[in-house]
């Protein structure tokens, strides 16, 4: 009965799109899943009674719509309504309001900056040229220019072409926007600090390294390369929080005859003469399959499930060396009404949107600055939401559900584990920042789920808690992800594979990864492929 064609460690959204996929062609699938519940990140759960939180990811847009279509997930129950606009609030009792309307949004920066406002085209169309650069890149396998097969050699040329087809001028902006800084690729076209301020935030999340750190502003582009209802770079939230995500993909790998099992925390993949044969529990059970997918990332793949005898001593290395690094942490709030901030009508749209606190560059650079001596920033940045104000599901009536992103966490608090009480001083110093611009907030607080990268990485699985499973570096993309030799989906053992965030395209709740591993996979089976090619853009 534990007998099956593959076996898929890990039931996050990635896990369960290579699952689906697989399934759809045919084999017989089961995902394990160590927690009682599916997921990983992407999920929803009721932890104070009534209130739901999307505890960990909170916004969706990277999930490739070729994926949400081919699976029919909408029908599973997947909708993601938008949201538009936010605004970043100012030490000075002002604030920049961030709308979707065209004309508003000029006349906003113009408030602040004309110049600015003349800019911000200019720094739209080249951002989305960039886009348009990396988006047909996400469905496809990275090519390896270490190789000299037919198929490499052909990929590489078709990649070095949407390069060179930018020309000279567009080739040497490319080359320095993905290893520039954001902070100092902002500076070239903005001069007011809370504009620049707000759109930073984008290069930072997630991300150990600040504002002024080389590579970051690749980093704004990933945040970028997403869409909602065909709008790109647009965000929204999964009605019922990002559990609907799991929820829909789960149903999708279901309808296709494949099998989930929870409470299923794998101990070691079994290989016997070289190749893959399944997978042992912790609790001494054993399933079998000559695929083996590992939706984990690439340390606790290569470093926690599988033998070091397995292994050649060079992967070990490179998993060794592989940049995760833990930067962040969460607070998940039920709120008693809807929180007043000074200066913003609580009946603005910019309410339904993404609020900020660090309203410079100096400031989320000095949040930084906590991280890097090892402790966590104690004027940090934030990405708060209140879901509920678009998504009344994740609260009852008259109640509201936040959701903050915090930068900065470090793994470890000046070189120790965190304790409780550091717990408990990370949540202060967030609650302190908003209740400086929310006179309200701290009386109508009725709960607070508080997560660093301790309670991150215990939970969920995510090494040191770094919800990109790697970082985003230039050294880590393409067939440098999660490194050369095995940025095409395939480990060092026969019939193992992986499908995580820690594999091309990288982070974020795409699932992309996960589809351009089953197609690798039904290539060496020589079955047909059920995994769709990327549309092109308009």
């Amino acid at each position: 009965m534990n007998q099956y064609d593959a076996i898929v460690i890990g039931a996050g959204h990635n896990g369960l799109t290579n699952g689906a996929y697989l399934a759809k062609a045919g084999l017989k699938v089961a995902v394990l899943e160590r927690n009682p519940y599916i997921g990983g990140a992407t999920v929803s759960r009721e932890l104070h009674k009534g209130w739901y939180y999307s505890n960990c990811s909170y916004v969706a847009s990277l999930l490739r719509p070729e994926i949400t279509r081919d699976l029919e997930l909408p029908r599973h129950g997947l909708q993601v309504v938008p949201f538009g606009g936010g605004a970043t609030f100012m030490q000075n009792g002002d604030h920049l309001g961030s709308y979707s309307d065209h004309d508003r949004h000029y006349r906003e920066i113009a408030r602040h900056s004309k110049r600015d406002a003349n800019a911000y085209d200019r720094y739209v169309a080249d951002t989305s040229r960039q886009t348009k650069l990396i988006r047909p890149y996400l469905l496809k396998t990275a090519p390896d220019p270490t190789s000299l097969k037919l198929r490499d050699l052909r990929d590489l040329i078709e990649f070095a072409k949407s390069f060179t087809s930018m020309g000279e001028e567009g080739l040497l902006d490319t080359i320095k926007f993905w290893t520039a800084s954001v902070g100092d690729y902002l500076n070239e076209y903005f001069e007011t600090d809370v504009l620049k301020a707000h759109l930073a935030g984008s290069g930072i999340i997630g991300t150990a390294l600040g504002v002024y750190s080389p590579g970051t502003a690749y980093v704004l582009l990933h945040h970028y390369m997403g869409d909602v209802d065909g709008n790109v770079g647009a965000w929204g939230f999964a009605r019922g929080g990002m559990g609907a995500v799991a929820d829909a993909l789960s149903k999708a790998f279901l309808s296709y005859g494949g099998e989930i099992i929870c409470d299923a925390n794998v101990d070691e993949i079994i290989v016997r003469d070289g190749q893959a044969k399944g997978v042992a529990l912790k609790d001494g059970t054993e399933y079998y399959a000559d695929i083996v997918v590992s939706n984990l990332d690439p340390k606790r793949t290569f470093l926690d499930i599988t033998n070091p005898k397995d292994l050649p001593e060079d992967v070990i290395q490179k998993a060794q060396n592989f940049k995760i690094r833990g930067s962040s942490g969460k607070l998940n709030i039920a709120l008693d009404g809807l929180p007043i901030f000074d200066g913003l009508d609580p009946r603005s749209k910019l309410m339904a949107g993404d609020l900020h606190f660090s309203d410079s560059l100096e400031r989320q650079e000095r949040a930084y600055d906590d991280w890097k001596n090892g402790t966590w920033s104690k004027d940090p940045y934030l990405d708060m939401m209140i879901p509920s104000l678009t998504d009344p599901t994740m609260a009852p009536p008259g109640k509201h559900m936040m959701s903050v992103f915090v930068q900065y966490a470090p793994p470890k608090v000046e070189g120790r584990d965190w304790t409780d009480e550091d717990k408990d001083g990370f949540e202060k110093s967030v609650i302190d920042q908003i209740a400086k611009y929310s006179p309200n907030f701290k009386d109508l607080i009725l709960h607070c789920e508080t997560r660093t990268p301790r309670e991150i990485e215990a939970e969920v699985g995510l090494t040191e808690g770094n919800i990109f499973m790697g970082e985003l570096t230039f050294d880590q993309l393409l067939f440098n992800r999660p490194f050369p030799g095995y940025a095409q989906y395939r480990g060092p053992i026969k019939g193992m594979y992986m499908c995580s965030s820690g594999t091309h395209p990288g982070g974020g709740v795409m699932a992309a990864p996960g589809a351009n591993a089953a197609r690798e996979i039904l290539m060496d089976l020589k079955r047909p492929n059920t995994v769709p090619g990327g549309y092109a853009d308009d």
